[in-house]
């Protein structure tokens, strides 16, 4: 379709959110979901963590990468509810791909969603990257969608990309809204077969 947007790789700086079990009521607290809108979220990711007592920023790594796009990440990263504002805050953040050693199902699927592509790798990859990014904090890192690579310095990581993911980034088709929008006048011939479906 005219309006697909294929998604073979992202790059830029990157940022590491160290640490296991990160869920995303720490990634966007539930007390900002009452917001009928996307718009804010960025605003509001890690918004505790970033904080000391006094509300003034610390030295949280979203703080101190500020303008990355490449958030790497421990294991088990996204758990917890199955809140979409925890990736679309990351992305209203600035983040276009995401490395980690693994991710909830649903964060993943989210991602996915959203055209942000989210691939793994070993822990002691991952550990690695975070470290160089620390010292190198202007330093470039790609993620190749077909490839399945994460590139940085004169080191590339072999990781993997769920396959539905692959297929939808590079196919184009992640964003189910406007595919269904494009299809829509198939989704109407079909609903007016269908005996359970009334005209509005």
């Amino acid at each position: 379709m005219a309006d697909d947007i294929e998604i073979s790789e992202v790059g830029g700086t990157g940022v590491p959110i160290p640490g296991d079990d990160i869920d995303t009521d720490q990634i966007l607290p539930a007390r900002f979901m009452k917001e009928v809108t996307f718009d804010n979220m960025a605003d509001y990711l890690f918004y505790d963590a970033r904080r000391d007592d006094d509300g003034e920023f610390n030295d949280h790594p979203l703080n101190r990468f500020d303008g990355a796009s490449i958030a790497v990440v421990n294991s088990n990263f996204g758990c917890g509810s199955s809140r979409e504002h925890a990736p679309q805050a990351m992305m209203r953040w600035g983040v276009d791909g995401v490395v980690g050693e693994s991710f909830a199902e649903i964060f993943r699927d989210n991602c996915k969603s959203l055209g942000i592509p989210a691939i793994t790798a070993s822990h002691e990859e991952v550990s690695a990257l975070q470290e160089w990014i620390e010292d190198n904090p202007d330093g470039e890192i790609e993620i190749d969608v077909e490839a399945e690579t994460v590139t940085y310095g004169d080191t590339v990581i072999e990781g993997n990309i769920d396959d539905a993911m692959k297929e939808a980034l590079i196919d184009g088709i992640w964003d189910t809204t406007q595919l269904m929008y494009s299809n829509l006048s198939k989704v109407e011939e079909t609903a007016s077969k269908l005996p359970y479906v009334e005209e509005a």
